[in-house]
């Protein structure tokens, strides 16, 4: 009798066994992407989202590269990179008129405020996340104007420089992997 039990036991196990499985690759099935860290720069991350938002919103383009999500992260890597630079410098906060300018900027890229609404609601940003970013990026600006005063190509140069020496000593963690 006990053999019959234990072998009872045994067909139970595989049964809950693939009862598990099976529940669990229709979950997978069914599962929806809600959210991915694709790099992690100076302890900071760096989503889906944050991508996405960058895109939608016009503050950072592809410019035609053939993996375009890679080549948003790359600039957003390099903007926090930049933006931890910044706060050590601290250069003067932008006025609110300032903000408001920009904001209305990013606002009108778009031919209705459905469509602003859209591209807000796919990135998950907030009216308060996207002032924040602009403040940021009126804060990066005044701090590149104030190192580095060259012109036109130089300045470019000199800034490519400063940002290739900020990947290689900064603390950096790439997470992206291509047609994930």
């Amino acid at each position: 009798m006990r053999i019959q039990n234990s072998e009872f036991r045994i067909q139970i196990a595989r049964a809950l066994i693939a009862l598990a499985l099976l529940t669990g690759a229709a979950r997978a099935a069914h599962a929806e992407l809600i959210e991915r860290v694709l790099a992690v720069v100076a302890g900071q991350p760096i989503t889906l989202s944050d991508v996405v938002g960058a895109r939608d919103l016009g503050f950072q383009s592809a410019d035609g590269a053939s993996d375009p999500m890679r080549a948003i992260l790359s600039k957003l890597i390099d903007r926090e990179l930049m933006l931890a630079e910044t706060d050590r410098y601290g250069p003067p906060e932008p006025t609110t008129e300032a903000v408001d300018r920009d904001v209305a900027r990013v606002r009108a890229r778009f031919a209705s405020q459905a469509e602003f609404d859209a591209a807000v609601a796919r990135s998950g940003i907030d009216a308060q996340h996207l002032r924040e970013t602009v403040r940021q990026n009126l804060r990066i600006a005044a701090y590149l104007d104030q190192r580095f005063t060259a012109a036109g190509e130089r300045r470019q140069a000199l800034i490519d420089d400063w940002v290739a020496g900020l990947r290689r000593r900064g603390n950096v963690l790439d997470l992206y992997l291509p047609g994930r």
